[in-house]
Protein backbone atom coordinates (compact mmCIF):
# COMPACT_ATOMS: atom_id res chain seq x y z
CA UNK A 1 0.00 0.00 0.00
CA UNK A 2 2.70 2.27 0.59
CA UNK A 3 3.80 2.49 -3.05
CA UNK A 4 0.45 3.35 -3.63
CA UNK A 5 0.21 5.96 -1.06
CA UNK A 6 3.47 8.05 -2.52
CA UNK A 7 1.91 7.52 -6.11
CA UNK A 8 -1.19 9.14 -4.99
CA UNK A 9 0.17 11.84 -3.00
CA UNK A 10 3.08 12.78 -5.89
CA UNK A 11 0.67 12.68 -8.63
CA UNK A 12 -1.88 14.76 -7.23
CA UNK A 13 0.51 17.41 -6.35
CA UNK A 14 2.04 17.24 -9.85
CA UNK A 15 -1.60 18.19 -10.72
CA UNK A 16 -2.19 21.08 -8.25
CA UNK A 17 -3.96 19.28 -5.78
CA UNK A 18 -3.82 19.85 -1.83
CA UNK A 19 -3.09 16.30 -0.26
CA UNK A 20 -4.18 14.97 3.03
CA UNK A 21 -3.57 11.69 4.89
CA UNK A 22 -6.04 9.73 7.43
CA UNK A 23 -4.76 7.90 9.63
CA UNK A 24 -6.74 4.56 10.28
CA UNK A 25 -8.82 4.45 7.79
CA UNK A 26 -12.42 5.65 8.50
CA UNK A 27 -12.03 5.68 11.83
CA UNK A 28 -9.59 7.90 11.48
CA UNK A 29 -12.00 10.35 9.08
CA UNK A 30 -14.55 10.00 12.01
CA UNK A 31 -11.97 11.07 14.85
CA UNK A 32 -10.70 13.90 12.39
CA UNK A 33 -7.05 12.10 12.23
CA UNK A 34 -6.60 13.62 8.94
CA UNK A 35 -2.87 15.51 8.07
CA UNK A 36 -1.64 17.55 5.11
CA UNK A 37 0.90 15.70 3.37
CA UNK A 38 3.66 16.39 0.61
CA UNK A 39 5.93 15.01 -1.14
CA UNK A 40 9.00 14.34 1.05
CA UNK A 41 5.65 12.60 3.65
CA UNK A 42 6.18 9.91 1.56
CA UNK A 43 9.82 9.47 0.95
CA UNK A 44 11.94 5.77 1.88
CA UNK A 45 8.40 4.41 2.06
CA UNK A 46 8.68 2.12 -0.66
CA UNK A 47 10.47 -0.81 0.67
CA UNK A 48 8.16 -0.66 4.24
CA UNK A 49 5.22 -3.45 4.17
CA UNK A 50 1.89 -2.01 5.67
CA UNK A 51 1.11 1.26 5.36
CA UNK A 52 2.31 4.53 7.17
CA UNK A 53 -1.09 5.87 7.11
CA UNK A 54 -2.18 2.73 9.29
CA UNK A 55 -5.76 0.94 9.41
CA UNK A 56 -8.58 -0.09 11.76
CA UNK A 57 -12.20 -1.17 11.80
CA UNK A 58 -14.73 1.25 12.34
CA UNK A 59 -18.13 0.20 13.84
CA UNK A 60 -19.02 3.82 14.30
CA UNK A 61 -18.87 4.65 10.64
CA UNK A 62 -20.88 2.46 9.94
CA UNK A 63 -23.47 4.09 11.21
CA UNK A 64 -25.34 7.49 10.24
CA UNK A 65 -24.01 8.99 13.21
CA UNK A 66 -20.36 8.03 12.00
CA UNK A 67 -20.53 9.29 8.70
CA UNK A 68 -22.07 12.33 9.52
CA UNK A 69 -18.95 13.10 11.83
CA UNK A 70 -16.28 11.70 8.84
CA UNK A 71 -18.19 13.93 7.02
CA UNK A 72 -17.75 17.52 8.95
CA UNK A 73 -14.44 16.90 9.46
CA UNK A 74 -13.65 16.38 5.49
CA UNK A 75 -15.96 19.07 5.30
CA UNK A 76 -13.93 21.30 7.39
CA UNK A 77 -10.39 21.06 5.03
CA UNK A 78 -12.71 21.58 1.99
CA UNK A 79 -12.34 17.55 0.95
CA UNK A 80 -14.68 16.40 -1.44
CA UNK A 81 -12.46 13.72 -3.26
CA UNK A 82 -11.31 10.53 -1.66
CA UNK A 83 -8.59 7.27 -2.84
CA UNK A 84 -9.84 4.20 -0.67
CA UNK A 85 -7.69 1.54 -0.38
CA UNK A 86 -8.33 -2.08 0.51
CA UNK A 87 -11.33 -4.84 -0.02
CA UNK A 88 -14.86 -5.77 -0.11
CA UNK A 89 -15.61 -3.97 3.73
CA UNK A 90 -13.67 -0.75 2.40
CA UNK A 91 -15.68 -0.44 -0.71
CA UNK A 92 -19.00 -0.91 0.49
CA UNK A 93 -18.19 1.43 3.28
CA UNK A 94 -16.98 3.98 0.59
CA UNK A 95 -20.65 3.23 -1.40
CA UNK A 96 -22.51 3.60 1.38
CA UNK A 97 -20.27 6.97 2.22
CA UNK A 98 -21.28 8.37 -1.31
CA UNK A 99 -24.90 7.48 -1.34
CA UNK A 100 -25.49 9.37 1.81
CA UNK A 101 -23.08 12.37 0.70
CA UNK A 102 -23.81 12.62 -3.29
CA UNK A 103 -21.21 15.70 -3.03
CA UNK A 104 -17.95 13.24 -2.13
CA UNK A 105 -16.26 11.53 -5.07
CA UNK A 106 -14.60 8.37 -4.10
CA UNK A 107 -12.61 6.20 -6.43
CA UNK A 108 -11.17 2.84 -4.68
CA UNK A 109 -7.75 0.93 -5.26
CA UNK A 110 -8.13 -2.74 -4.49
CA UNK A 111 -5.80 -3.73 -1.99
CA UNK A 112 -6.07 -7.28 -0.71
CA UNK A 113 -4.19 -10.51 -0.51
CA UNK A 114 -6.45 -12.60 -1.25
CA UNK A 115 -6.77 -11.32 -4.92
CA UNK A 116 -10.48 -11.96 -4.60
CA UNK A 117 -12.34 -8.57 -6.07
CA UNK A 118 -14.04 -8.76 -9.53
CA UNK A 119 -12.81 -6.69 -11.98
CA UNK A 120 -8.90 -7.12 -11.69
CA UNK A 121 -6.37 -9.79 -12.26
CA UNK A 122 -4.23 -9.12 -9.24
CA UNK A 123 -5.19 -6.70 -5.79
CA UNK A 124 -2.03 -5.11 -3.55
CA UNK A 125 -0.24 -7.30 -1.97
CA UNK A 126 -1.46 -10.43 -3.22
CA UNK A 127 2.26 -11.37 -5.24
CA UNK A 128 4.15 -10.48 -2.12
CA UNK A 129 2.15 -12.23 0.44
CA UNK A 130 2.61 -15.64 -2.66
CA UNK A 131 6.66 -14.72 -2.94
CA UNK A 132 6.67 -14.62 1.38
CA UNK A 133 4.19 -18.29 1.42
CA UNK A 134 6.72 -19.65 -1.42
CA UNK A 135 9.87 -19.38 0.99
CA UNK A 136 8.47 -20.45 3.51
CA UNK A 137 7.56 -23.47 2.06
CA UNK A 138 10.90 -23.91 0.46
CA UNK A 139 12.58 -23.55 3.53
CA UNK A 140 10.08 -26.64 4.76
CA UNK A 141 10.97 -28.38 1.92
CA UNK A 142 14.38 -28.93 2.80
CA UNK A 143 13.22 -30.46 6.60
CA UNK A 144 10.41 -32.55 4.58
CA UNK A 145 12.82 -34.51 2.73
CA UNK A 146 15.78 -34.48 5.15
CA UNK A 147 13.57 -36.41 7.88
CA UNK A 148 11.25 -38.20 5.37
CA UNK A 149 8.22 -36.06 6.53
CA UNK A 150 4.36 -35.37 5.32
CA UNK A 151 3.66 -30.87 5.91
CA UNK A 152 0.13 -29.59 6.06
CA UNK A 153 1.09 -26.06 5.41
CA UNK A 154 -1.91 -23.99 6.38
CA UNK A 155 -1.83 -20.55 4.12
CA UNK A 156 -4.25 -17.28 4.32
CA UNK A 157 -7.33 -17.63 2.35
CA UNK A 158 -10.39 -17.64 4.40
CA UNK A 159 -13.30 -17.44 1.29
CA UNK A 160 -10.68 -17.17 -1.59
CA UNK A 161 -8.06 -20.16 -2.10
CA UNK A 162 -6.54 -17.81 -4.65
CA UNK A 163 -2.71 -17.85 -2.63
CA UNK A 164 -3.03 -21.37 -1.92
CA UNK A 165 -3.09 -22.80 -4.98
CA UNK A 166 -0.85 -20.31 -6.73
CA UNK A 167 1.80 -21.31 -3.63
CA UNK A 168 0.94 -24.73 -4.39
CA UNK A 169 1.73 -24.27 -8.57
CA UNK A 170 4.80 -22.40 -7.78
CA UNK A 171 6.25 -24.34 -5.01
CA UNK A 172 5.76 -27.67 -6.22
CA UNK A 173 3.09 -29.04 -3.48
CA UNK A 174 1.70 -32.29 -3.85
CA UNK A 175 -2.07 -31.30 -3.11
CA UNK A 176 -3.82 -28.00 -2.80
CA UNK A 177 -7.02 -27.89 -0.71
CA UNK A 178 -9.32 -24.79 -1.30
CA UNK A 179 -12.49 -22.91 0.37
CA UNK A 180 -13.76 -23.64 -3.17
CA UNK A 181 -13.34 -27.42 -3.65
CA UNK A 182 -14.52 -30.13 -1.39
CA UNK A 183 -11.30 -31.90 -0.07
CA UNK A 184 -11.87 -35.38 -1.13
CA UNK A 185 -9.75 -37.48 1.50
CA UNK A 186 -9.98 -40.88 -0.49
CA UNK A 187 -8.40 -38.71 -3.48
CA UNK A 188 -6.19 -37.17 -1.17
CA UNK A 189 -4.73 -40.33 0.68
CA UNK A 190 -4.22 -42.22 -3.01
CA UNK A 191 -2.26 -39.14 -4.32
CA UNK A 192 0.20 -39.46 -1.10
CA UNK A 193 0.55 -43.11 -1.48
CA UNK A 194 1.31 -42.75 -4.85
CA UNK A 195 3.93 -40.21 -4.20
CA UNK A 196 5.69 -42.84 -1.30
CA UNK A 197 5.13 -45.25 -4.46
CA UNK A 198 7.22 -43.02 -6.90
CA UNK A 199 9.56 -42.91 -3.67
CA UNK A 200 9.13 -39.36 -3.29
CA UNK A 201 11.21 -38.39 -0.28
CA UNK A 202 8.67 -35.67 1.17
CA UNK A 203 5.07 -34.23 0.54
CA UNK A 204 3.67 -31.12 0.96
CA UNK A 205 -0.26 -30.11 1.27
CA UNK A 206 -1.16 -26.70 0.68
CA UNK A 207 -4.09 -25.89 3.25
CA UNK A 208 -6.15 -22.62 2.95
CA UNK A 209 -7.41 -21.66 6.21
CA UNK A 210 -10.86 -21.35 5.10
CA UNK A 211 -11.06 -25.16 3.66
CA UNK A 212 -14.29 -26.56 5.29
CA UNK A 213 -13.44 -29.06 7.26
CA UNK A 214 -11.33 -26.60 9.45
CA UNK A 215 -7.93 -26.20 7.92
CA UNK A 216 -4.43 -27.55 8.39
CA UNK A 217 -4.93 -29.01 11.71
CA UNK A 218 -7.98 -30.82 10.80
CA UNK A 219 -7.21 -32.34 7.52
CA UNK A 220 -3.77 -33.72 8.93
CA UNK A 221 -5.92 -35.09 11.72
CA UNK A 222 -8.37 -36.83 9.30
CA UNK A 223 -4.70 -37.90 7.17
CA UNK A 224 -3.08 -39.30 10.06
CA UNK A 225 -6.37 -41.59 10.83
CA UNK A 226 -5.74 -43.16 7.32
CA UNK A 227 -1.62 -43.17 7.23
CA UNK A 228 -1.06 -43.70 10.92
CA UNK A 229 2.64 -44.46 9.81
CA UNK A 230 3.21 -41.03 8.29
CA UNK A 231 5.58 -38.70 9.83
CA UNK A 232 2.99 -35.48 9.53
CA UNK A 233 3.65 -32.24 10.83
CA UNK A 234 1.59 -28.78 10.70
CA UNK A 235 2.65 -25.60 10.15
CA UNK A 236 0.46 -22.52 10.33
CA UNK A 237 2.26 -19.55 8.33
CA UNK A 238 -0.04 -17.16 9.40
CA UNK A 239 0.33 -13.19 9.57
CA UNK A 240 3.90 -13.00 7.73
CA UNK A 241 2.05 -13.44 4.72
CA UNK A 242 0.60 -9.94 5.52
CA UNK A 243 4.42 -8.44 5.72
CA UNK A 244 7.73 -7.89 4.29
CA UNK A 245 9.49 -5.66 1.68
CA UNK A 246 6.81 -5.39 -1.42
CA UNK A 247 7.66 -7.13 -4.48
CA UNK A 248 8.62 -5.34 -7.85
CA UNK A 249 4.86 -6.48 -9.30
CA UNK A 250 2.89 -5.02 -6.31
CA UNK A 251 5.19 -1.85 -6.32
CA UNK A 252 5.01 -1.35 -10.10
CA UNK A 253 1.08 -2.21 -9.23
CA UNK A 254 0.40 0.75 -6.89
CA UNK A 255 2.23 2.72 -8.62
CA UNK A 256 0.23 2.64 -11.79
CA UNK A 257 -3.17 2.26 -9.81
CA UNK A 258 -2.47 5.16 -7.86
CA UNK A 259 -1.31 7.76 -10.70
CA UNK A 260 -4.84 6.46 -12.19
CA UNK A 261 -6.61 6.97 -9.10
CA UNK A 262 -5.81 10.43 -9.43
CA UNK A 263 -6.32 11.04 -12.83
CA UNK A 264 -9.52 9.30 -12.41
CA UNK A 265 -10.55 11.88 -9.93
CA UNK A 266 -9.05 14.85 -11.88
CA UNK A 267 -11.27 13.90 -15.00
CA UNK A 268 -14.88 13.63 -12.65
CA UNK A 269 -15.22 10.33 -12.56
CA UNK A 270 -16.73 8.61 -9.72
CA UNK A 271 -17.67 5.50 -7.15
CA UNK A 272 -15.19 3.04 -9.22
CA UNK A 273 -12.30 0.48 -8.43
CA UNK A 274 -9.05 0.75 -10.43
CA UNK A 275 -8.34 -2.53 -11.56
CA UNK A 276 -6.02 -4.68 -13.98
CA UNK A 277 -6.86 -6.65 -16.50
CA UNK A 278 -4.21 -8.20 -19.26
CA UNK A 279 -1.88 -5.63 -17.87
CA UNK A 280 -3.57 -2.45 -18.81
CA UNK A 281 -5.73 -0.30 -16.70
CA UNK A 282 -9.10 -0.53 -15.79
CA UNK A 283 -11.94 1.08 -13.93
CA UNK A 284 -15.08 -1.00 -12.87
CA UNK A 285 -17.85 0.43 -10.84
CA UNK A 286 -16.85 -0.20 -6.73
CA UNK A 287 -21.15 -1.72 -6.93
CA UNK A 288 -19.77 -4.72 -9.45
CA UNK A 289 -16.44 -5.22 -7.38
CA UNK A 290 -18.38 -5.66 -3.96
CA UNK A 291 -21.05 -7.84 -5.57
CA UNK A 292 -19.41 -10.06 -8.07
CA UNK A 293 -16.39 -11.97 -6.63
CA UNK A 294 -14.11 -13.26 -9.42
CA UNK A 295 -13.37 -17.26 -8.88
CA UNK A 296 -10.16 -18.69 -9.07
CA UNK A 297 -9.43 -20.85 -11.98
CA UNK A 298 -9.75 -24.43 -10.50
CA UNK A 299 -7.85 -25.94 -14.19
CA UNK A 300 -4.97 -25.02 -11.89
CA UNK A 301 -5.09 -27.50 -10.30
CA UNK A 302 -5.31 -30.10 -12.80
CA UNK A 303 -1.53 -28.48 -14.21
CA UNK A 304 -0.38 -29.28 -10.73
CA UNK A 305 -1.82 -32.57 -10.24
CA UNK A 306 0.80 -33.33 -13.70
CA UNK A 307 3.60 -31.52 -12.35
CA UNK A 308 3.86 -33.89 -8.70
CA UNK A 309 3.47 -37.35 -10.23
Amino acid sequence: MNACIRAVVRSAIGMGYEVYGIERGYQGMVEGAIHPMNARSVSNILQRGGTILRTARSKEFMTQEGMVKAYRNLDALGIKSLVAIGGDGTFKGAEAFCSLYPDLKIVGIPGTIDNDLAGTDFTLGFDTAVNTTIQAIDKIRDTAASHDRLFFVEVMGRDSGCIALWAALTGGAEEVLLPEKVTDFDALVKRLQQGAANQKSSSIVIVAEGEKNGGAAKVAEEVKKRLPDYDTKVTVLGHIQRGGSPTAMDRMLGLRFGVQAVQTLNEGRNRVMIGIYKNEITEVPLEKAIRDADPIDLRLISINDMMTI
